[in-house]
């Protein structure tokens, strides 16, 4: 079990570069397709919430416009991010990405699980019988085919991105939060549907219009727990994340097969957006080696490190011995 694992992991490293230089790309394609079934989900449910009454469908038509807004302010945050770097932020805007996917994730949290509950809530206290369920249905089956058709493209594109990793794995490692949070959001959007549709039939078949309140106190709870887990992942990605482990081995083999380096010590990396990372390099030349030639070989390495791993927007390498470095390590840690 764990050297299959071991093998598993090996063939990551080996294809993770390439995936995810496609993944920027991929992912801002599966923005555009959510937003577009967002639209059409948000102007179906809201005349079927008018027309009917329901909570639960007044619950889905508010969680599809935020769905919408989520979805043009991660655009937004992908375009911010493509900016390039000026005198202010000589690194870039690559953050940009990550702090608008934390404020979707707390959108999510704030308005739509925040009203849904609360509507859930006011329907179980004063409650009001469901009008013309039919319409209901028809809306739903609607949205669902429109969310599907979303879900289905954002799945393909992130199961393209992961490759041989689990969702789980993959989702912890990413680097580029539209990729997975379009995922997560229509499939959040999907369980509101089917609950909201048995909400529906429970109302109306058990005579009980509480039920449809319950409903959407149901929807408002899963956009919570999804708002949290993608909240945290957004926020570990906003406060610094290391590289992708292939861009580090990539580095470190580098360095290690330069002849003038003795030893390559270790290596800090920050990732500042989907293509974007930062790199110290602390690595241990031949004591006869001059300062020029030190400087010559520096540039050589990074030369080569930016042609296998375009990403590194900018590379710092330390001449340094090895307990200089694990000095550094222990007084920083």
């Amino acid at each position: 079990m764990a050297r299959r694992q071991n093998e598993r992991w090996e063939r990551y490293l080996k294809d993770a570069s390439d995936k995810k230089r496609e993944g920027q790309s991929s992912s801002t394609t599966a923005v555009y397709a959510a937003l577009l079934g967002d639209i059409l989900v948000a102007i179906c449910k809201t005349g079927a919430a008018v027309w009917t009454g329901s909570a639960a469908m007044t619950s889905e038509a508010i969680h599809s416009f935020v769905d919408t807004t989520n979805e043009i302010l991660l655009l937004y945050g992908i375009k911010r991010s493509e900016q390039k770097a000026d005198t202010d932020h000589p690194f870039g805007y690559g953050r940009e990405v990550y702090f608008w996917s934390f404020v979707v994730s707390l959108l999510i949290f704030a308005l739509g699980a925040g009203f849904a509950i609360y509507e859930g809530v006011y329907r179980i206290l004063e409650p009001v019988p469901i009008q013309s369920p039919v319409v209901s249905y028809i809306v739903l089956a609607l949205a669902f085919l429109f969310e599907g058709g979303s879900w289905l493209f954002a799945l393909k594109q992130f199961r393209r991105a992961k490759g041989e990793l689990g969702f789980l794995q993959a989702f912890r490692l990413s680097k580029d939060p539209p990729s997975f949070m379009t995922l997560f959001e229509d499939s959040a959007a999907l369980l509101g549907i089917f609950i909201a549709a048995g909400a529906t039939f429970a109302a109306v078949a058990l005579g009980h219009p509480e039920l449809d309140g319950a409903g959407s106190i149901a929807i408002g709870l899963i956009l919570a727990a999804t708002s949290i887990f993608l909240a945290r992942e957004s926020k570990s990605l906003l406060l610094g994340e290391q590289a992708y482990p292939s861009v580090r081995k990539s580095i470190l083999s580098i360095a290690s097969a330069n002849p003038s380096v003795l030893k390559a010590n270790g290596l800090f990396t920050v990732q500042l957006g989907p293509n974007q990372v930062v790199v110290m390099l602390s690595l241990e030349f031949s004591d006869t080696m001059l300062a020029p030639q030190i400087e010559e070989q520096v540039i050589l390495l990074e030369n080569k490190v930016r042609e296998e791993n375009p990403e590194v927007v900018a590379l710092f390498i330390k001449p340094q011995t090895p307990k200089a470095f694990k000095d550094h390590l222990e007084r920083t840690q």
